[in-house]
């Protein structure tokens, strides 16, 4: 699991349509696509939250800005909605709502959004609206009207919070314990083309190219992977650094990693369907870490 944080806006309905990922109009209901959120004022919108249209959840997430007078943020002209989100390993199992739900109230509380026990906390929704992704907008003035105190560097408070709840939903970690230097492993051969053999036969063939897309799409040392490596280390560095391009760099690879598992998937499902399988050279390709075991990749 990867955290990352979007760039604040004045106005929630930017960060909602962004976490759906789709065109929404303001009477659209959300419904279970929204998973928790800020304990409700009743007097807000009528009904319960799974009745709320995108139009409710926006009132809500923008009526703190008439509090008046409210505390100003860390800058004078600074935008008040926040918006985080996180992202899964592609082997990840699929979550449970009560899951996610525990998941978003962990961000919030380390993000200083709402503090434990705290009646004045920010508003804040988690949405689920993408697989193996979860959404969080808050309004950064609290009830009481003042500046929501956040952890610095925030990037590295989700980071750790989210080592733990890996652990404790038993979880693909995107990161060793213990943390480990930007390398991948690299063949100490590289796959090439397998020589001519004396059974010319098309399954013949077909069963030794099917053992080189393996050797290709192998998630242990094949060179996609490790190559795959190298980008979602490099993504997870630019998350840490205290700067606005460092997240959007970092999603942008770490969409490239998705790419390239897709890939590798892709290779692997080829190999499958050529003909000559029970010829195939011993070989196993092996598919990123279940939960619970060590991963050797960190894709979302």
């Amino acid at each position: 699991m990867i955290a990352y944080i979007h760039e604040a806006e004045f106005f929630p309905s930017i960060p909602l349509s962004a976490a759906l990922d789709r065109p929404i109009a303001e009477q659209d209901v959300l419904g279970d696509l929204v998973v928790a959120s800020a304990p409700l004022d009743a007097s807000v919108a009528e009904g319960g939250p799974q009745e709320w249209m995108f139009a409710d959840w926006e009132e809500y997430l923008i009526a703190p800005q008439s509090l008046h007078p409210y505390a100003a943020g860390p800058g004078a002209n600074d935008p008040e909605i926040s918006h985080m989100a996180v992202r899964l390993h592609p082997a990840d199992r699929e979550l449970h709502p009560p899951e996610w739900a525990e998941i978003a109230q962990r961000l919030t509380r380390v993000a200083g959004l709402a503090p434990a026990g705290d009646e004045h906390a920010c508003r804040w929704v988690a949405l689920q609206g993408r697989p193996g992704r979860l959404d969080v907008i808050a309004n950064l003035i609290r009830d009481d009207g003042a500046w929501a105190r956040q952890p610095y560097p925030l990037a590295r408070a989700l980071m750790e919070e989210c080592r733990r709840i890996e652990a404790d939903l038993g979880l693909v970690p995107a990161q060793p314990q213990g943390g480990r230097p930007l390398t991948a492993h690299l063949l100490a051969q590289r796959p090439a083309l397998p020589r001519t053999v004396a059974d010319q036969s098309p399954p013949a063939v077909a069963a030794q190219l099917a053992t080189l897309l393996c050797q290709l799409a192998d998630e242990t040392n094949g060179p996609i992977a490790s190559v795959r490596s190298l980008v979602e280390q490099a993504a997870h560095r630019l998350e840490e650094l205290p700067h606005s391009y460092g997240p959007d760099a970092a999603h942008r690879l770490e969409l490239i990693a998705r790419r390239l598992y897709e890939i590798q998937q892709d290779l692997d499902a080829t190999a499958a369907d050529l003909p000559g399988a029970s010829q195939r050279a011993a070989h196993t390709t092996h598919l990123p870490a279940a939960p619970g075991a060590t991963p050797a990749r960190r894709t979302r």
